[in-house]
């Protein structure tokens, strides 16, 4: 014979026949920065997909997009560390990509602004794609669905 008890009695029972404690209400402590809209949707358009390859405008090196921020989402110091001469703006699209070079792999964060799309067909060798990507027979990346979240 099974019970009817409602969440009420579950909880009850859970917590040894005593009631659930009571919770403080939600206080916020932290100023509220005025220059971020909070819950807002940015009206951007990422140009690149997760699994495409592209490469950097000026510096050289390649990768695999596996995220995409719809504008800046990294650290002020992060920001202000780039070169004013070619820093980006903070309103586009910021991209996640395992990226190589000839030398190293590595994970960067680069703006739209600052990304071509990659049509060499070269396969891409970074130690990481394995694991988020799955190789296509086109030699295109698709990502698993472990993967998303």
């Amino acid at each position: 014979m099974t019970s009817r008890r409602g969440p009420a009695g579950w909880l009850r029972a859970w917590f040894g026949g005593q009631k659930p404690p009571k919770r403080e209400p939600f206080v916020l402590t932290d100023k509220v920065d005025e220059r971020y809209h909070y819950g807002s949707i940015s009206k951007h358009i990422a140009k690149f997909q997760i699994g495409q390859v592209v490469r950097h405008r000026v510096f050289a090196f390649r990768g695999v997009i596996f995220d995409v921020d719809p504008q800046f989402a990294n650290t002020d110091e992060w920001y202000e560390s780039i070169p004013e001469e070619v820093r980006p703006n903070k309103d586009r699209p910021f991209y996640h990509l395992f990226a190589e070079n000839e030398r190293t792999h590595y994970i960067a964060y680069v703006s739209e602004q600052n990304l071509l799309p990659d049509d060499s067909d070269m396969p891409l060798s970074h130690p990481d794609i394995p694991e988020w990507f799955d190789v296509t027979g086109r030699g295109t990346y698709e990502l698993k669905k472990h993967s998303t979240n």
